[in-house]
């Protein structure tokens, strides 16, 4: 893989650049954040691993920018010691992937990177998708929701592409989670800190929630707008 590393802690930063060069990786590195940014939108990297307090611009600012303005659409894993469910919210909203709290094993690190690499370059584009008034093109991943266009992170967008190619199936937990991140995660963090994003989203640029949890069990998405009261 070809990994960009933006961490401001010089020994973390070593540490990584030399476990993963060693493992045969092409690795480059930023201290912060506005040369990371220029790394990040001039060069073509598989993954990135983004630290969140960085000097010049934070990590949130750092990923939102290279998602919203610069279209990067690498895989991005968050090394933070902010381990609360907000601060995973803040990260995941920006467009973070996946998300590892300090300290952390090295080689954890490469094996989320790897899986991170693996799902995106194997992504198989699917059909034109659609339920009611809610759409997303799987060309170009634009979703419009009634009249507004939809912005998510690249989870969410996975989260509700495979709810929009089953409208009204339930989908439990592990169906989710196995179908995003590879695996049943050990928590339900992840997962419904997407989940809380997408619908939060959604609601705002539709009006409505289409997505009904089945307590116990998983979600569904509705095919249909709900009728009006």
């Amino acid at each position: 893989m070809r990994i960009l590393i933006i961490e401001d802690d010089r020994t973390i930063a070593t540490n990584l650049y030399d476990f993963l060069t060693a493992r045969g990786h092409v690795v480059d590195a930023a201290a912060d954040g506005i040369t990371a940014l220029h790394l990040a939108t001039s060069q073509a990297f598989d993954t990135i691993v983004l630290d969140l307090g960085l000097p010049g611009m934070d990590g949130i600012k750092l990923c939102a920018k290279l998602r919203g303005d610069a279209h990067v659409d690498a895989p991005v894993l968050m090394l933070t010691a902010r381990d609360t469910l907000q601060d995973k919210l803040n990260g995941f909203e920006a467009g973070a992937d996946d998300y590892l709290v300090k300290p952390f094993a090295l080689k954890e690190v490469e094996a989320r990177l790897a899986a991170l690499h693996k799902r995106n370059s194997g992504r198989v584009t699917p059909r034109a998708l659609a339920a009611g008034s809610l759409t997303l093109d799987p060309r170009t991943l634009a979703i419009r929701f009634g009249e507004n266009e939809v912005k998510l992170p690249p989870k969410c967008v996975r989260l509700l592409e495979l709810m929009l190619n089953e409208p009204g199936r339930l989908f439990r937990r592990a169906d989710l989670e196995n179908s995003v991140w590879g695996d049943a995660q050990e928590t339900s963090d992840s997962l419904r800190s997407h989940m809380h994003i997408l619908r939060r989203t959604l609601i705002e640029a539709g009006g409505y929630d289409p997505i009904e949890t089945v307590h116990g069990l998983g979600y569904r998405l509705r095919p249909d707008a709900p009728p009006s009261s």
